[in-house]
């Protein structure tokens, strides 16, 4: 990976989280699936900013605290005067499944590539050594904001650096339309150089059969470097060399699957980053992931994470 830059920048919204506990009472704190991995990847050690806008309230200045004390770099974090932050209520069925109700119309982050200042996100991503984004952030924009984006995520892989997309796809974020969606999403995996899908996302929206055909389809796009994530069956990863399985260490019964996804891309990245080969990245990415799903909420209390 590019050694010229030195930091990577996740872009995507931050939300005021309202997680159920174990005592069936919510808890406030904060998520979004690029930030997540931000702060798995900053306890790993790796430097990172989070790109996103947020309002001048009492919440948004809480999340602006818990960027700053997870060392993510909150220099491409805009305020907007007057704007709240969107919401979400994250709870959990019997079996550990995510149910998500989210309110999020309004929030700023929408709205991060249509206002004047755009340019000092598009200057933050040409001096990426990463640039990562997911299905979620591509929901947000307009189609404005997303040319803009794209155009920028563009040139700056031109220019060395390198791009990673997390498909995560939720109907929701699209309103059903899986028309739009996959013309949004063909136009980002264009410009991709590593895919960490989940199996289940790709079966949902390109009718996947199989992890086999997702990796089939991504490398159609020319993307050298695909870990198709399938929950307790594993992960299926593929580079030019090879295709291999890669298991889950061991099987976890998850308190909670929110984030699972985000601990995993972290864990994958820090590795390949730090040099290591895709093979071992894996692994060490399946133990994040396991870390997360044994608590409740996006982000596992610092004192409980195991960075490996």
């Amino acid at each position: 990976m590019n050694e010229t830059r030195t930091r990577v920048v996740t872009v995507g919204e931050v939300m005021i989280e309202l997680a159920r506990g174990a005592d069936g009472r919510f808890g406030l704190s904060c998520g979004g699936d690029a930030f997540n991995t931000a702060i798995y990847l900053a306890r790993a050690g790796v430097p990172v900013a989070h790109a996103t806008a947020l309002g001048d309230d009492l919440y948004s200045d809480r999340i602006f605290a818990l960027a700053a004390a997870e060392s993510v770099a909150g220099d491409l974090m805009l305020r907007r005067p007057g704007r709240l932050p969107g919401v979400y209520i994250a709870d959990t069925g019997p079996d550990g499944a995510q149910i998500v109700h989210a309110w999020r119309e309004g929030a700023p982050a929408r709205e991060l590539f249509d206002a004047a200042d755009w340019a000092t996100i598009a200057e933050g991503l040409m001096g990426a050594r990463l640039i990562y984004f997911s299905g979620i952030t591509l929901s947000l924009y307009s189609n404005t904001g997303l040319g803009r984006f794209l155009a920028v995520v563009e040139l700056a892989r031109k220019n060395g650096t390198r791009v990673v997309f997390d498909g995560n796809f939720r109907a929701r974020g699209w309103n059903g339309d899986l028309g739009r969606t996959r013309a949004v999403y063909m136009e980002a995996l264009k410009r991709v150089d590593l895919a960490l899908p989940t199996f289940e996302d790709e079966a949902l929206l390109w009718g996947d059969p199989s992890p086999e055909t997702t990796i089939a389809r991504l490398q159609a796009f020319g993307i050298g470097e695909i870990v198709v994530k399938n929950g307790s069956k594993g992960a299926l990863l593929a580079t030019a060399e090879r295709k291999e399985h890669v298991p889950v260490p061991e099987i976890v019964v998850p308190v909670d699957r929110t984030a699972a996804g985000d601990g995993f891309n972290a864990g994958y990245l820090a590795a390949r980053l730090a040099g290591r080969p895709p093979l071992e990245a894996a692994g060490l990415a399946h133990r994040l992931a396991a870390d997360v799903i044994r608590h409740r909420g996006a982000i596992v209390p610092r004192t409980e994470t195991v960075m490996h």
